[in-house]
């Protein structure tokens, strides 16, 4: 049955996300069950955004679909969602923003500029005027460094810099493993909302040659404000396991600042585009044409040959 769905509210009026381990996921009508230690947990998949399974957790074909059809993502990641191994897709049927999103990758000038507007929107106050893509790096740098070095005052965490290695978690300190943590949860929920919108992970503007170079992008946007600041509260609050601290601390910082409701917002801003509603499911696709650009699909063109 045909839907019409509309990209930015759905996207806007989700949880951010949920992460299980060591549970069975079920289908449960139009929703789902998460079975784990005895308790059967109901989920309204419609409403959540990115589900995030760790170790030990099984999912049933049916409860696939029910995710799939109600729109929301699916990423198979490592314990305390510190690895990606995988990501199932949601529901999008329309490419324009995809297709803008490239011609503008594709121009230098209009690259650079797409580049300086993601720097500039992370700078809460003004910066100089005439500042170029090198300079703004380098400012941000700066922003970046102070930012950790003021929450490291703030919540008490002896801070050494940004440090792990990912072949062994278990060796980083309390702070980096909640950093890596609380980034994972932001990447998903990022990856799951660009997906949703209809765009690219691939093409990045200020991040390149990386699948998630897109995501790592509109991460940046936000990690200042919800996983740095969670991560620190995290490291501070439960050094045992600052990496579960981080997670849960997340969904505070994202919905108090808005994240969902600002991504797909501050998306448009930057490619200068309107939010539209998505085409009903069974609305034909266009036809490229080297003259017009694009014609209309779902027509038989045996009339145009002479």
């Amino acid at each position: 049955m045909p839907r019409d769905l509309h990209e930015l509210p759905s996207l806007r009026d989700s949880l951010s996300y949920l992460y299980f381990e060591k549970a069975l996921i079920e289908r449960d009508h139009n929703a789902i069950a998460v079975i784990r230690a005895g308790e059967r947990i109901a989920v309204p998949v419609a409403s959540v955004t990115v589900l995030m399974l760790g170790p030990g957790t099984s999912i049933t074909h049916a409860a696939m679909k029910v995710i799939c059809e109600n729109g929301c993502a699916v990423l198979w990641c490592g314990e305390d969602a510190m690895r990606y191994y995988g990501f199932g897709l949601g529901e999008t049927r329309r490419a324009s923003q995809q297709l803008k999103q490239a011609r503008l990758w594709a121009d230098p000038a209009a690259h650079l500029e797409v580049a300086r507007r993601m720097y500039m929107m992370r700078f809460p106050d003004q910066v100089p005027v005439g500042l170029d893509i090198r300079q703004l790096r380098g400012l941000e740098g700066v922003r970046v460094r102070e930012t950790y070095k003021m929450y490291a005052k703030r919540f008490g965490v002896q801070w050494s810099g940004r440090s792990y290695d990912k072949n062994s978690w278990d060796a980083s300190d309390p702070i980096n493993v909640a950093l890596s943590s609380s980034n994972a949860a932001l990447y998903g929920l990022c990856q799951a909302g660009i997906i949703s919108l209809g765009y690219s992970t691939a093409l990045g503007f200020v991040h390149t040659g990386k699948q998630l170079s897109f995501v790592y992008d509109i991460a940046d946007l936000y990690k200042m404000e919800t996983s740095v600041p969670a991560a620190f509260e995290a490291a501070s609050r439960s050094p045992g396991d600052s990496a579960g601290a981080a997670r849960q601390l997340m969904r505070r910082h994202l919905r108090e600042k808005k994240v969902l409701r600002r991504l797909a917002e501050d998306i448009a801003q930057l490619f200068e585009i309107e939010m539209e509603g998505e085409p009903n499911a069974d609305t034909a696709g266009a036809l490229w044409d080297c003259a017009d650009g694009e014609v209309e699909g779902g027509l038989n063109y045996a009339g145009d040959i002479t």
